[in-house]
């Protein structure tokens, strides 16, 4: 789980500082700005206010100072100068006379103004001017109002300064005040969009990626509910979609896989069934005529007589002679090809005519044979040769393994006929139990079994489409049921 909690990890690093550098630095830079300006707006509206507080102060106290000029009135001129420390904050305040000289002074202000171009041009226009300026090393404000006399010539100068420093206190304050508001906004901004990414959208996203790098062969379904915002849920129901059908796929794929190896395994069982077919076919046909010759000279041999004692080595030659003719028909009806001449066919009829025959077989005579259901009417489609072979294998086979006694019995469910035989005798071990149909394979001693016989029967349920199961039998031994398709009883 290492991977993909670090790839998150860098996800959501990268989301993050998408979302900040897309929208918050952008609004920072822009309310940084706005501030910037407001502030410099603010600065020139101080600087206007500034001036204007000069000229008002300049134009209160002209008059007085101009007549008090006029009548050289130095006591007027003196305490109109202190009056303009009294109305606001001034540096200094001065009066030159109209060649630049100072006439009075009070507070810091320059000596002379001669060389003075603000001055000068207030002279000569006769409107009130001024200028940022340096007095005394100390950056000032300097307002100069004109004075005119009595008949409307100007004969000298006011000059009013205020420390520079007193705005730009106000104004560094203000912009302090800014700044740290402006920082403040900026980390309150970046805190709830990082914490807001987390819980909106980061968390959910951390989510889906644990279910996708979860979701792997057999483990495709998605059964975590969504949630989120509407298109993270979408995305999880995607995900959910997508699992579906890769779950499906996979099913389908495995299903695929296990019908191609059931064909192969079939494919591979009729290719060893025809070739055995074929080599049992040409064994019969070379063996057949030899022992039809041996079999024919033990008869000539029988007719011309034999000393006594020696009839017994006619006997045996005999039998070993039927039990290889047996086992050669046995092959043959095992690997033989039959043509489709199913037609229907009244199962419960053969299973009686079975019955019936089987206890003059040597092998059946001393058991006792008991039937169940076989007076009904079991209607399937079958080829009446091969279906009467394959009953009389199992019942046979079911007479050679029990200790006294067999029970046959027909029943019916789910479409299908079930032929159950079952004996008292040893049983067949749950392990061997899917071999007993391979052809040769044998539970008997050697000599006692050819292994063929429940081969020959699993190869006619193969041609019907039936199938067949050994299991435990109520009676101790062993219990066979051949299940073959059932079809609508026939008039």
């Amino acid at each position: 789980m290492q991977r993909p909690v670090l790839n998150a990890g860098r996800m959501f690093r990268s989301l993050r500082l998408t979302l900040v550098l897309s929208l918050v630095v952008p609004l920072m830079v822009f309310s940084g700005l706005a501030i910037y300006l407001g502030l410099s707006a603010v600065e020139r509206n101080l600087n206007d206010r500034l001036r204007e507080d000069l000229e008002l102060v300049a134009r209160a106290v002209s008059g007085p100072l101009s007549q008090a000029m006029s009548e050289g009135d130095e006591i007027v001129m003196g305490e109109s100068l202190e009056s303009i420390f009294r109305i606001g904050r001034v540096y200094g305040a001065s009066v030159f006379d109209e060649e630049g000289k100072q006439v009075a002074s009070l507070g810091v202000a320059d000596s002379d103004v001669a060389s003075s171009e603000s001055a000068e041009q207030v002279i000569a226009s006769g409107e009130l001017g001024g200028a940022f300026r340096r007095v005394d090393g100390e950056s000032v404000f300097s307002q100069f109002t004109p004075l005119v006399a009595g008949d409307g010539r100007i004969q000298g100068l006011l000059q009013i300064t205020r420390k520079r420093s007193d705005f730009h206190e106000l104004v560094a304050s203000s912009r302090m005040w800014a700044i740290a508001i402006w920082s403040s906004l900026s980390l309150i901004v970046i805190l709830v969009v990082v914490l807001g990414h987390y819980g909106a959208v980061g968390r959910h996203v951390s989510r889906l990626l644990e279910i996708m790098y979860s979701m792997a062969p057999g483990h495709w379904r998605v059964d975590a509910l969504p949630g989120g915002p509407r298109e993270l849920r979408q995305i999880h129901e995607g995900l959910q979609d997508m699992g579906e059908r890769m779950a499906a796929a996979e099913t389908e794929i495995s299903e695929r896989v296990v019908r191609e190896r059931e064909l192969a395994e079939q494919l591979e069982y009729q290719e060893k069934v025809a070739m055995i077919g074929r080599v049992a076919g040409g064994v019969a046909h070379e063996l057949g005529a030899p022992l039809n010759v041996i079999q024919g000279r033990a008869n000539i041999l029988r007719r011309a007589g034999l000393p006594e004692g020696q009839g017994r080595h006619l006997d045996d030659i005999e039998h070993q002679v039927e039990r290889m003719t047996l086992i050669i028909q046995q092959l043959l009806d095992c690997f033989r090809h039959v043509p489709d001449s199913r037609r229907n066919t009244d199962l419960a009829a053969v299973l009686r005519e079975v019955t019936d025959r089987i206890s003059d077989d040597p092998k059946c005579s001393a058991r006792t044979i008991v039937t169940h259901g076989l007076n009904q009417q079991a209607g399937i489609k079958a080829e009446p040769t091969r279906l009467e072979l394959a009953c009389v294998n199992v019942v046979r086979n079911a007479c050679q393994a029990s200790s006294s006694r067999v029970e046959v019995s027909l029943l019916q469910g789910d479409g299908l006929w079930e032929v159950r035989v079952d004996d008292d005798g040893e049983g067949i071990a749950p392990e061997v139990r899917e071999r007993v149909f391979e052809p040769f394979y044998s539970t008997r001693p050697a000599g006692e079994g050819t292994g063929l016989g429940l081969a020959v029967v699993g190869s006619v349920l193969k041609e019907h489409g039936g199938y067949a199961e050994v299991s435990e039998s109520p009676l101790g031994g062993c219990r066979m049921s051949l299940f073959w398709p059932g079809v609508p009883v026939y008039e």
